[in-house]
């Protein structure tokens, strides 16, 4: 008999409707069975796409004892971390503060008021490693709870008073200057894997957000190390297992420093943020890797991620069926020689083989090897790699697919929104561009309200009940503010407003300028989280300082150009000591020193000739720069308004920090002027 997950929207959540525990969604109504019955809280926090939370929900959650002995003794509450950010934030900042490490899934055991007293991640079935069994843990928490009830409490007053003590010192009042973002080009440079590409050792992620910063720093001063980190970087992933050399698209994260083995769940933040960072990458290089890959990750997002309401899906599983009907991480992507000849045959299975690095011996488990390109030279028959490439692509097909989280989450809608429009401006691909629209119109008539509150998440035309927190805000105004450039449509820079209207009123400190991840109005938690680093998007901070910065450029709207420089002081305290983890946040502070430019075109939409200033203009690197584009007499977009046609031709004027150079009809001085 399902349990009250049932009625949830979550996909996770709804992997466990059928477990026998007696789950119930994060809700008062749980905490206050908790304290009617006496029991104290086991907290389960994960995401439908986590390998381990599969393997511990199948070993422990789905046994009928465990169960049982939950039932007896536990108020259990699961989570899906990707509708509860929050939830998961403030808990798993007491998981690392106590254990030094989290991950997910991540097991927390709460009193009735909501308070931490007891910390893990995944626990196995039987005693493994120094790591005690589920079961073990949960009769050592019972006994606490049951014979040491005042020192359980105790210990969960100061677990809670620790955490609010945490606020974060809100670094210099300045923004960050020229030395502040040379530092922090010094500290990556430092942490570069000159090898491999990318920062650090194993496991290695894609770094999407410190690569902008370094593209945008290499176009403001022509450092040219920061270029060649960023392309190294990028061709390595390319290259790498970590990227489906197949049907393209990137895996989560690699487990070895050499992008080999990929930890095989595809998400659709890195895809968003990886389309524009290659994206980006052809346009500061003209490199042609990095124009297929922008493409190929743009079809890869459309083809397998879009919903049938025009959203976008949150991610595809690591695991599937291998064909025995047990679910194996990988079983869907990695090919054994023998394989490649059942599908191709002898030569062209010796040929792709050699071609994408399948080795006897195997790269990933049981001889099976993860697809790879490790030839950067020599030569190779086109026609013939493009016939092996299709066919093992449709005998892929045939193979059972990895699971899809179907549910829509606002914030990366966003980031996917800004990707696909740039990508298909660039590139001339207006089919992309038709599918941002897609997404951003379901964001607005789904997940927007009467009062312009955002919605976290919906799934199948259904909009669910949690509402969006800092991160949403600010990544779907940055997708709205690139459909305006890329569009010239007005309506786009008006829903921007809207939502970072209530980024000024709901989510910044009055005082400091500091910002926080969740609305003023929105539920109380233990503890009210902040947190300014990127992770494996944006932060709701950085991104919200980007957006401010963009808007305040197309509007001239003050307040929220001072409130993207006052957010901008925690890049310059974090900035050179900690690089890589507020990357988004260097890439804006780049804008800001850069003005950013404003660059408004005018003149019939239809004429060849505003066709050609308008894609100078989206192509430019000029860090942050923002684009209008419309007819003389539109008032779509402010940066319009009193922009006449010289000579009656279509014209382009440049601007930045109250300063416009002379306007221009000729295309080439208009790239110039971007340049300087």
């Amino acid at each position: 008999m399902p349990n009250r997950l049932a009625h949830e929207t979550s996909p996770y959540l709804l992997q466990h409707a059928d477990n026998p525990v007696d789950w119930w969604p994060w809700s008062a109504e749980a905490f206050e069975e908790a304290r009617k019955s006496g029991k104290p809280v086991l907290l389960s926090v994960g995401y439908s796409s986590c390998h381990w939370c599969h393997v511990m929900a199948h070993e422990s959650f789905e046994d009928q004892e465990t169960a049982d002995y939950l039932n007896a003794h536990f108020v259990s509450v699961k989570v899906d971390r990707e509708e509860r950010p929050d939830v998961d934030a403030v808990y798993m900042e007491a998981v690392q503060a106590a254990t030094g490490q989290g991950g997910w899934p991540m097991t927390v055991f709460l009193t009735p008021d909501a308070e931490p007293f007891y910390f893990g991640t995944y626990f196995p079935p039987a005693p493994r490693q120094g790591s005690p069994s589920f079961r073990q843990v949960l009769e050592g928490v019972r006994s606490a709870w049951t014979d040491r009830r005042d020192e359980v409490a105790e210990v969960a007053e100061k677990i809670v008073r620790d955490l609010a003590g945490r606020e974060i010192a809100f670094g210099d009042t300045q923004v960050p200057g020229e030395e502040d973002l040379a530092g922090a080009l010094l500290g990556l440079t430092r942490d570069y894997d000159a090898g491999h590409g990318g920062f650090g050792g194993a496991p290695k992620f894609p770094p999407s957000m410190a690569i902008e910063f370094l593209l945008r720093h290499h176009a403001r001063t022509g450092a040219e190390g920061a270029l060649q980190m960023a392309a190294d970087t990028c061709e390595r992933m390319a290259r790498g297992g970590i990227y489906d050399q197949l049907a393209g698209g990137f895996a989560r994260y690699s487990v070895d420093r050499e992008w080999v083995v990929p930890h095989f769940e595809k998400m659709l933040y890195d895809n968003a943020l990886l389309c524009r960072v290659y994206a980006h990458l052809w346009r500061s290089t003209g490199s042609d890797l990095a124009r297929r890959v922008a493409l190929e990750t743009a079809d890869f997002m459309v083809r397998e991620l879009r919903t049938n309401e025009g959203g976008f899906a949150s991610a595809l599983d690591a695991d599937s069926d291998d064909g025995t009907g047990k679910h194996v991480e990988g079983a869907y992507y990695v090919w054994t020689p023998a394989q490649l000849r059942e599908v191709l045959g002898e030569q062209d299975a010796e040929l792709a083989a050699d071609y994408f690095g399948v080795t006897q011996e195997g790269t990933f488990e049981e001889g099976a090897s993860v697809l790879q390109l490790p030839q950067s030279e020599g030569v190779f028959d086109a026609e013939r790699i493009a016939s092996i490439r299709a066919r093992l692509l449709e005998a892929r097909g045939e193979r059972p697919a990895p699971g899809r989280d179907d549910k829509v989450v606002a914030a990366w809608n966003g980031l996917a929104v800004a990707a696909l429009a740039e990508t298909g401006a660039y590139f001339d691909r207006p089919d992309l561009i038709e599918a941002a629209l897609g997404a951003a119109d379901l964001l607005v008539r789904l997940h927007l309200d009467e009062h312009a509150r955002l919605a976290r998440t919906s799934k199948d035309g259904r909009v669910g009940a949690n509402a969006g927190v800092l991160e949403d805000y600010a990544d779907v105004s940055e997708g709205f503010l690139a459909l305006a450039s890329v569009t010239g449509e007005g309506v786009w820079l008006e829903f921007a407003g809207f939502l970072l209207d209530h980024v000024l009123v709901q989510f910044t400190d009055e005082e400091s300028g500091t910002l926080y991840d969740t609305a003023a109005d929105a539920e109380k938690l233990i503890r009210r989280p902040q947190d300014p680093t990127d992770n494996a998007t944006p932060s709701g901070w950085s991104a919200a300082a980007g957006a401010l910065l963009s808007y305040a450029a197309q509007t001239g709207a003050e307040p929220h150009r001072a409130a993207a420089e006052r957010a901008l002081g925690v890049v310059k305290a974090l900035g050179p000591r900690a690089p890589r983890f507020i990357g988004w946040g260097l890439a804006t502070a780049e804008a800001l020193l850069d003005g950013p430019r404003e660059v408004a075109v005018v003149g019939p939409v239809d004429d060849p000739a505003t066709k050609e200033l308008h894609r100078a203009a989206l192509l430019a690197t000029a860090p942050g720069a923002v684009v209008a584009v419309g007819a003389p007499d539109s008032d779509e977009l402010p940066l319009l308004a009193e922009r006449l046609l010289v000579s009656g031709e279509p014209t382009a004027y440049v601007c930045r920090n109250f300063t416009c150079d002379a306007p221009t009809t000729d295309v080439d001085r208009l790239r110039e002027a971007l340049k300087r």
